[in-house]
């Protein structure tokens, strides 16, 4: 009679810490979707896939952001490229988010330190430019 109260007692447990992880994981995946940024990161459609969204700002660099540095006497398109060149990846400030660009490097550079219109997916406080133009 013991060894089958024992018995019982093992697949209790067993289900009740099955119960737990599982809890946890699902706790854990949707802080890490709120965290990333992957939840309502675009506009569904009916079909329920996620459409690119349109983004205006300036577009410059990761390093300068909205403030390029007076000392250097150069327009803000020359500090862009002087700083991507450097390493600095390319971003766009809207008021006071940066958010950092990923695309077509030679648009990008063609519109450096120039307003644009982006139209892209975001992911966390990146955009994956689909097309961009500036705002003239």
């Amino acid at each position: 009679m013991k060894s089958r109260q024992i018995w019982v007692e093992s697949v209790a447990l067993g289900t009740a810490l099955a119960c737990a992880l599982a809890l946890l994981i699902a706790v854990l995946a949707a802080g890490t979707a709120a965290v990333t940024g992957h939840e309502g990161s675009g506009q569904a459609n009916e079909s329920g896939s996620v459409q690119p969204r349109t983004y205006e700002g300036m577009v410059t660099c990761s390093r300068c952001g909205a403030k390029h540095s007076a000392k250097l006497a150069r327009t803000a398109t020359n500090c862009t490229l002087t700083c991507v060149h450097g390493g600095a990846k390319f971003a766009l400030v809207d008021g006071d988010k940066l958010y950092q660009l990923d695309g077509d490097l030679n648009v990008l550079k063609r519109l450096a330190g120039q307003r644009a219109r982006v139209v892209g997916m975001m992911h966390g406080d990146s955009i994956s430019v689909s097309s961009i133009a500036d705002e003239n």
